[in-house]
């Protein structure tokens, strides 16, 4: 997370969709070269997606049947962009909020509830996301529409720990936490965008929320596997409480689970863009996006909007761009356009965690691919799909990562190194393996104090095996490199990360 994906049930039917707009896409590629043929196949275009089919009419014809439904298809396209992040965090609130699955490892707790990671997260955690495997998360939704809730944690002592703050549309807002506001117990303001009052005496004030719902996402480093007692024993001590019970002996926090429901696409094809509207009309964007909804109202998106008021023609574009909406997020993010490039390795911009009105890589880059991303200043986390000749991590695949002699990840808290698949979960392995860093156990140098580190679906012998970083055996799979609290030679890409060199 931020790592926080196959989240949303709705996506599934998006993807489905979205290969016969690929069939669609090669159809047109076609259509100059042999027009008869591409007629007919475009008339064998399942029924499921008949508007697909639309797309490449006017290459065949040369005529635009229909101006007002392909205008609502490239408007769709980028209010798709615009509002993800709304979807996205709909589905998982109402998740988080609603639905128990295993809440050992899968966030369930109530409104202005924390829920804590009983165990570090492993395969068996399939909400996408990225999850780390160094930390044990403490996860809250956060409604400040009435009133402000208080963040409390004990002394933490030494070890490092970060409650990243995020609005509903992933951009971080404020942190708490080792690198901001300090080691010792404190109590924190979280505070709604309109509200106006003070606050009782040792409590901060942290800077406003830009939406009433914001996201808690907390993470307390476990040292080795035997930490995690301990680490409980912190979690068991952070509190959420609002304002109006902050100070009371005992203090009861109500437990609602009132969340916005959202609407899935295989219950509705234009479920997506029913939930954004309600979504925006319960945390009402920035008054500067004034401009850019006013052209989105055209076509039935917009705050408390009703998009079945629209005609049939501009529905039908608006369900084509949502089913190839995350298709298009996901090619972004593997294109790598959005960071600078190093042996294969996407360092990421300074914008990162708050792209604000960069909304492809808010919607890609920032909440797809991770739920939200922490500011440079807090984790940089480098990923890469490509081996040092250019080549797309093979499955089946044996890589090594060397560190020379005095070059290992730069950082003030730590580092490790985490293998996903496509899904952008953690690899299934019988070794039960799911990172590599400085505090694993049993790490072995090279003969001149290098560290060479071993991804490979097998393990790579025994005297390497502390060093082994288990991959897939079948798919696409890339990896992630952490770094908390990064030294500046991290942020600004002046330390080089090594590249992932295939082993023949």
């Amino acid at each position: 997370m931020s790592e926080p994906s196959q989240h949303p049930a709705w996506r599934r039917i998006p993807e489905d969709v979205a290969g016969a707009a690929v069939t669609v896409a090669r159809a047109a590629g076609r259509a100059v070269r042999h027009p008869k043929s591409t007629v007919e196949r475009a008339r064998q275009l399942p029924d499921l997606v008949p508007a697909l089919g639309q797309a490449v009419k006017p290459i065949l014809t040369g005529r635009m049947d229909d101006w007002r439904g392909e205008y609502a298809y490239t408007l769709g396209e980028q209010a798709f962009v615009y509002g993800f992040p709304y979807i996205y965090n709909a589905k998982l609130r109402h998740d988080w909020v609603t639905q128990p699955r295993n809440p050992s490892t899968v966030p369930y707790a109530p409104v202005n509830h924390f829920w804590h990671a009983e165990r570090l997260l492993d395969a068996t955690y399939r909400d996408g996301g990225c999850p780390n495997n160094d930390t044990l998360y403490s996860v809250a939704w956060v409604d400040l529409s009435s009133e402000p809730v208080v963040l409390s944690h004990p002394d933490m002592g030494d070890r490092y720990f970060t409650f990243e703050l995020v609005g509903i549309t992933s951009d971080n807002f404020d942190y708490v936490g080792q690198r901001t506001t300090g080691s010792g117990a404190g109590s924190f303001a979280l505070v709604g965008p309109e509200w106006r009052g003070s606050l009782p005496a040792g409590v901060r004030q942290l800077k406003k929320a830009p939406s009433p719902w914001v996201l808690v996402l907390g993470r307390t480093l476990v040292s080795a596997p035997d930490d995690v007692p301990r680490v409980r024993e912190l979690q068991e001590q952070y509190r959420l409480t609002p304002l109006s019970l902050f100070g009371e002996p005992d203090a009861k926090v109500p437990e609602s689970r009132d969340v916005l429901a959202p609407i899935p696409a295989e219950e509705d094809p234009l479920g997506p863009w029913k939930t954004l509207n309600a979504m925006l009309a319960e945390n009402p964007p920035p008054a500067h996006h004034q401009v850019l909804l006013q052209q989105f109202a055209q076509i039935g998106i917009g705050p408390g909007l009703d998009v079945e008021a629209q005609p049939d023609a501009v529905k039908r574009s608006l369900i084509r761009a949502a089913a190839v909406g995350v298709p298009l997020l996901r090619q972004q993010i593997l294109s790598g356009d959005w960071a600078h490039l190093v042996h294969g390795w996407r360092y990421p911009p300074p914008q990162m965690g708050r792209f604000g009105d960069d909304f492809l890589k808010r919607a890609a880059d920032q909440s797809l691919i991770g739920v939200t991303a922490n500011d440079p200043a807090e984790a940089v986390y480098l990923l890469n799909f490509d081996d040092a000749d250019g080549n797309k991590l093979a499955p089946e695949g044996r890589y090594e990562l060397h560190f020379p002699n005095g070059s290992l990840p730069p950082v003030d808290a730590f580092w490790s190194l985490t293998a996903y698949g496509e899904d952008m979960n953690l690899i299934p392995n019988p070794a039960d393996r799911y990172s590599v860093g400085d505090r694993s156990a049993g790490l072995r140098r090279d003969a001149d104090g290098g560290l060479t580190l071993h991804l490979q679906s097998e393990p790579p012998g025994e005297d390497r095996e502390a060093n082994w970083l288990p991959t897939a055996k079948e798919g696409t799979w890339f990896v992630a490199l952490r770094m908390y609290r990064p030294r500046p030679e991290v942020i600004d890409a002046t330390w080089e990360c090594p590249p992932l060199t295939r082993v023949a």
